[in-house]
């Protein structure tokens, strides 16, 4: 049979889409349905000294007002956190951000549910708010959380080596500070949850837009205190998440109680505006960093200290680790050690945004390690390829403890210099400059550490009586094209074309056990557990085959939608007749001229498998090309090329989807993303009219070269691929950026860098080519 994997195949899940027959929250409607409105805090901090609702339950059309104090008073508010909520479901006392929820209206249309929110009537007491990492940092500062005694919430050190002895005998030392600000995740769905009560047994159905399924229906069954098989989530087609979709939400919990209140379906769909104040934001850090090396450009050494701010809750700490094991990157590094500390502050908390933290450590160290190239006069590709971890030395333990799986760091970089046709662009560089234009290059070489997160993941699999298999997989599709990758890896490990295979949407009804759709975990992890199912389906199918055929099931194989004895191809049977004998639970009669069911036949042609997770490191090379108007700031992005590794190959397509899209992410955090809060903790730009995002003419064609280093950690050899186009593209681009004005001494410290930004800089630096750069001494 033709191999399966590693076929670009068309996605199977586009053509539904594309005649617009997606099943989303907002597309799913249930008789007598109530729709929800959420009243949310306009201050960043302040005591909520009262709530009236009589108002709004006058409207006609509301159906219910929920408060805060509501909730405390039934115990709910404790409950929601023992349940697991990351957030305060409802502020009964104090709101900590602006866009907490304070009260939720419910009526017959969002329209009436939208009017009652505005007439609950809530007086609030303002109080101090600090709304920036030096604010909340400053002696004296007002604390953002009364009960927590610092606004350092988390702190966290890692080293190894000796740092200091490292710095007293390198050649040459590099000093630097970095600011990345805070952006957000815009899927094209926004959140939504639509919770359905069942009259009958006292249970719950949820369809929600989330990554997490399983740890959705848990957290209920725990704050509503329901067995967890009352609670049946289902996960319908998602549109977008990365990352944002991780969480349990306070309406994640409002919802389906108000549902059980009223006995009634209620649901909640999260319009634009909520979105940018209220939905989990991420990125914003402040890096102060030393890099130590040789003259011949040897690491010896890192230093760095960070700052992340958290917003108003620190709900997600482990960032700050993904930040400081990511920074040490693909190369050998004798020295380092990295202080991270958690800062709170009066804005939306920060979570898991496309990389969650990778990003950050990334940026820090390919920018110095550029910074380095320029104080030794070595080209920035040549440095990192006389440091890089090399392929005989796979898998390689790094000092931290992090085993790297697989992958030619050099072979990748290579790569990329041979198809973004670096000599060429260096050649080009050097006219343009004597002809008074500004182009730059920048690379950043990088790991991206994939599956490791969540313990397993879980699939079943089932043969039907059509001769069909139907997978079930705990981990969701946002976007991925799952359907496809997960029907190829079946269709391959049982030998029938990806057309008799059908992948179905997430619900914890259908597959019991589940973790989830994050830390780019589904091209290993969750394929493994649909390659382990399959494994297992075909052993019980050949137990079955076996007692149809009279013969043992090891002399079987599986070959064309058949079971037969090897070497004698007559004695077969089909898919269809096992599936069939299987699931025996009509009376029609088998097919005509099949032999009947043997003795000792137990029904249930199907098998479950849980693969346990364990890190896979894709890694790779990227370049870009930038042209840079000293006159205006603009900045035009000429080029960009990627070598990437993510182990073998399931679908090019879409990997090759994968990566552009990531980077697409990248390119927007270094260019164009910023959410600006102002010192009141107000949100000044939360429209798509001062919050930009890249559009198509944005970005130059994003060439992607595949290298393919299996990984041992895998059935599949499989690793993830979702984040590895974001994880360098931020100081690919900003390298590029420094290269291109590095005759003027423009240094960029800061993203993104917006024209307005870098023509500032570029007035600053004076346009002096003589000028002396800081940020690095040699000695």
């Amino acid at each position: 049979m033709t191999k399966i994997i590693g076929q670009s195949i068309r996605r199977v899940e586009d053509p539904r889409f594309l005649r617009g027959e997606g099943r989303y929250v907002g597309d799913i409607r249930v008789p007598g349905m109530l729709e929800a409105a959420v009243l949310r805090s306009p201050h960043a901090h302040a005591k909520v000294r009262g709530v009236r609702t009589g108002r709004a339950e006058a409207l006609p059309g509301v159906v219910a007002v929920l408060t805060g104090g509501m909730l405390a008073r039934d115990g709910l508010v404790e409950a929601a956190r023992l349940a697991g909520a990351r957030l305060p479901i409802i502020a009964p006392e104090t709101v900590h951000y602006v866009g907490q929820p304070v009260a939720v209206v419910v009526a017959g249309s969002r329209y009436e549910a939208e009017d009652g929110a505005e007439e609950v009537e809530v007086d609030y007491e303002p109080l101090p708010v600090v709304a920036s990492i030096e604010a909340a940092l400053t002696p004296h500062a007002p604390r953002v959380q009364e009960d927590v005694p610092s606004n350092i919430a988390v702190e966290k050190a890692v080293g190894y080596g000796d740092v200091e002895a490292a710095f007293r005998e390198a050649d040459v030392v590099v000093e630097e500070e970095f600011r990345i600000a805070r952006a957000a995740a815009h899927a094209l769905e926004t959140r939504g949850i639509l919770a359905v009560p069942d009259p009958a047994t006292g249970g719950l159905t949820v369809w929600i837009g989330t990554q997490m399924p399983h740890a959705i229906r848990r957290a209920l069954s725990l704050f509503l205190d329901l067995p967890e098989r009352a609670v049946r989530v289902i996960a319908p087609d998602v549109g977008g998440a990365f990352g944002s979709k991780t969480a349990n939400y306070p309406e994640d919990f409002l919802i389906p109680y108000l549902a059980r209140r009223l006995n009634r379906p209620v649901r909640w769909l999260e319009d634009r505006r909520e979105h940018f104040v209220s939905t989990l934001q991420g990125r914003q850090q402040v890096h102060r960093v030393r890099l130590a090396a040789r003259r011949d450009g040897t690491l010896l050494a890192v230093d760095n200290t960070f700052w992340m701010d958290m917003g108003a809750y620190a709900s997600w700490p482990h960032l700050l680790d993904r930040t400081i094991t990511t920074l040490p990157g693909p190369y050998h590094l004798p020295h380092y050690r990295c202080a991270a500390h958690g800062v709170l502050t009066h804005k939306m908390p920060v979570g898991p945004y496309r990389g969650a933290g990778r990003p950050q450590g990334n940026f820090i160290m390919e920018r110095m390690v550029d910074r380095l190239a320029e104080a030794i006069g070595m080209d920035p590709a040549e440095v990192r390829r006389r440091n890089f971890i090399e392929q005989k030395e796979m898998p390689y333990t790094t000092p931290l403890g992090i085993t790297y799986d697989s992958g030619d760091y050099r072979e990748a970089l290579d790569k990329a210099l041979e198809v973004a046709g670096y000599r060429r662009w260096r050649e080009e560089q050097a006219k343009a400059r004597s002809e008074g234009r500004y182009i730059g290059i920048g690379l950043s070489s990088y790991i991206e550490d994939t599956g490791g997160a969540g313990p397993y993941e879980a699939a079943s699999a089932r043969l039907e009586p059509d001769g069909s298999v139907t997978i079930y997989s705990g981990a969701p599709s946002s976007g991925q094209g799952h359907e496809t990758t997960f029907a190829q890896v079946a269709a391959e490990r049982l030998g029938l074309p990806v057309e008799r295979v059908r992948v179905v949407a997430t619900d914890t009804a259908t597959i019991s056990l589940g973790v989830g759709t994050f830390g780019s975990r589904s091209a290993g992890i969750a394929t493994g557990a649909v390659w382990d199912a399959c494994g297992k389906l075909e052993a019980r199918m050949k137990e079955v085959a076996a007692a149809l055929l009279e013969a043992a099931p090891e002399d079987l194989e599986l070959v064309e939608g058949t079971v037969r004895v090897k070497g004698v191809p007559a004695r077969a049977v089909t898919f269809e007749h096992l599936g069939q004998a299987g699931n025996a639970v009509s009376l029609n009669p088998l097919p005509l001229g099949a032999p009947p069911l043997p003795p000792g036949v137990f029904p249930g042609v199907e098998a479950t498998a849980y693969m346990r997770s364990r890190a896979q490191y894709g890694n790779g090379t990227h370049i870009s090309v930038v042209e840079v108007d000293p006159a205006t700031g603009q900045i035009k992005l000429l080029a960009y090329a990627v070598a990437h590794d993510c182990g073998t190959l399931l679908n090019p397509t879409i990997v090759t989807g994968q990566v552009q899209g990531g980077v697409a992410h990248g390119v927007s955090t270094v260019l164009l993303e910023e959410l600006q809060y102002d010192e009141a903790g107000q949100l000044m730009n939360g429209t798509y009219m001062d919050y930009l995002l890249p559009t198509a003419s944005d970005l130059p064609p994003i060439v992607v070269e595949h290298l393919e280093h299996p990984s041992p950690f895998t059935p599949t050899g499989a690793k993830g691929v979702g984040e590895g186009g974001t994880i360098p593209a931020l100081a690919c681009v900003a390298n590029a950026i420094e290269d291109a004005l590095r005759p003027l001494g423009v240094r960029i410290r800061e993203l993104p860098v917006t024209p307005d930004r870098l023509w500032t800089l570029i007035r600053e630096a004076g346009g002096n080519p003589q000028r002396e750069a800081p940020g690095g001494r040699a000695r």
